[in-house]
């Protein structure tokens, strides 16, 4: 006997092995805070570690070029597990490989703050990686469950859960500029542990049993295609936004080119074997299609926009890290806030009338911003501008994910959540290098630093306005209520017999198909 919702992981394993009683229920919201304060650590250390490189350049007397592998081999440790996280979530079970995920990552911080060389912080970077690649996916998935199981509140849930997104990118620059400056580098890394320990005591405590499914297979062919790929593509336009002759540099357009070249013959493969690595015929349906289309841009904009924001501070005005990080934190705590509020109204409000009216917002005050940089702005303006920036932020990007994941099939919650990880992975890379590449041109042909700064937050500008469009075609109607496309087919990943629907009824809805 298991839940009704349907959801993998939230049946009570007692009765399934036809004694005891039964587990206590776990509450949705803690859940949400374990993944929230998971996914936190993760996003915090990547901004952290971003801002030191140049210390870490000089205490262990290596070369730039060196030291921006401690990043790199990050970058492609995390990409090269993301793909395989819907097989271990089916496999093993979405807590274990939660928990262990935790624990790698944890290991590989603590060796980090004990690195004795250039080296072996890299080797240490690749694995904590390998551990925070799959933290978020995975704990995505989880909420995704637990929303379901309890009859709803998906919005509210993964507001929560997704104030890491938007609040760690802020605060990182802030924390990274006082332990390097003031306490000692390796705290970048020893600050996880105690933080990371909390996490993975709470997720053994809190969130549910899930039992494994060895008749779920691997697709290796699947794997050795889409994660080097992945990883490589990734490896590739992170060397763009570092700069060294941009896309037309050999380390940058080699590595792309190859990375480009296993994704397509991976989304040939995946499209034509019955069980691949991931789903990508849950595109074809139209939530999470229409989601995915918005995020892609807004994504690019909204995060390619935040890697020129410090360095503004930091170029232009003459501000020290910890200044540039105070600068900005405010866009980052309306953020969360904002969407707080905007997680509840999405269980009962269209998503297309709070995602697109905070599309408009972002491209609003990222105009106004921009216009700024042309003149003499003061500090008051530009804070009250970047605040009204994460108040519309704060209105898209959880909204848009829960719109795009809610109608998602109980058997696709691992799947879509990946997908949804992918896609904001890649556009956070794609809007970094091409931000990066634009800010170089334009120092070398415009005539001062402001007026370089300004012309290319204009393109990042144009990326959000870009993510409008889709984002008017996001579902008018409110979730209790059937969404446009609703007698579209099942997917193909999965054969429906109508039990699906009966399950997402008694769910409120989460655990339908993706229609």
């Amino acid at each position: 006997m298991s839940v009704p919702s349907g959801i993998p992981g939230t049946s009570d394993p007692s009765v399934e092995s036809g004694g005891g009683s039964r587990s206590r229920p776990r509450s949705p919201v803690a859940i949400a805070l374990v993944a929230a304060l998971a996914s936190f650590t993760i996003v915090l250390d990547t901004t952290i570690v971003n801002v030191a490189l140049h210390a870490l350049s000089r205490e262990f007397d290596a070369p730039l070029t060196t030291i921006q592998w401690v990043t790199s081999a990050y970058v492609l440790a995390l990409a090269s597990v993301i793909p395989a996280a819907p097989w271990a979530m089916g496999r093993f079970g979405a807590k274990r490989v939660y928990v262990c995920a935790l624990g790698m990552f944890v290991l590989g911080s603590a060796l980090a703050g004990t690195a004795w060389s250039a080296e072996s912080l890299i080797a240490f970077r690749a694995l904590q990686g390998l551990g925070g690649g799959l933290i978020t996916p995975v704990g995505m998935s989880l909420v995704l469950r637990a929303a379901a199981a309890s009859g709803g509140g998906q919005g509210k849930l993964m507001s929560i859960s997704g104030l890491s997104i938007l609040v760690g990118p802020a605060l990182g620059p802030v924390l990274g500029g006082w332990l390097v400056d003031d306490v000692s580098w390796r705290w970048m890394f020893l600050i996880n542990v105690p933080v990371v320990a909390v996490a993975m005591t709470l997720a053994l405590w809190i969130f549910p049993s899930d039992p494994p499914s060895r008749e779920r297979r691997l697709d290796v062919a699947g794997l050795l295609l889409l994660s080097p790929g992945f990883a490589v593509l990734i490896y590739g336009l992170t060397r763009a936004s570092e700069g060294g002759g941009g896309f037309a540099a050999p380390g940058t357009w080699l590595p792309i080119g190859v990375g480009v070249a296993l994704v397509l013959v991976f989304v040939r493969r995946a499209l034509t074997v019955p069980e691949p690595l991931i789903g990508l015929r849950l595109l074809t349906h139209r939530p999470l299609a229409v989601g995915m289309l918005t995020l892609v841009p807004f994504v690019m904009g909204y995060f390619g926009s935040m890697m020129l924001t410090p360095m503004y501070f930091q170029l232009v005005r003459g501000a020290s890290v910890l200044e540039s990080g105070l600068m900005t934190i405010q866009l980052g705590l309306a953020a969360g806030i904002t969407m707080q509020v905007a997680g509840r109204l999405a269980d009962r409000v269209a998503p297309r009338w709070i995602v697109l009216p905070g599309v408009l917002v972002v491209a609003a005050a990222m105009a106004w911003f921009t216009v700024l940089l042309g003149g003499r702005p003061a500090d008051w303006e530009l804070r009250v501008a970047l605040g009204v920036l994460g108040v519309g932020v704060g209105m898209t990007m959880m909204p848009t994910i829960t719109a795009a994941t809610r109608s998602a099939a109980a058997p696709d919650v691992p799947a879509a959540s990946t997908l949804l990880n992918i896609g904001n992975q890649l556009s956070v890379a794609v809007g970094s290098a091409v931000m990066a590449v634009l800010l170089a041109s334009n120092l070398e042909s415009r005539e001062g630093a402001a007026a370089a700064f300004q012309h290319t937050y204009f393109w990042a500008l144009v990326l959000v306005l870009a993510a409008a469009v889709p984002a008017a075609l996001l579902s008018k109607r409110p979730p209790t209520a059937p969404d446009e496309g609703q007698a579209a087919g099942p997917p193909a990943a999965e054969p429906n017999d109508g039990r699906e629907a009966a399950r997402s009824e008694e769910a409120g809805g989460v655990g339908s198909q993706i229609r």
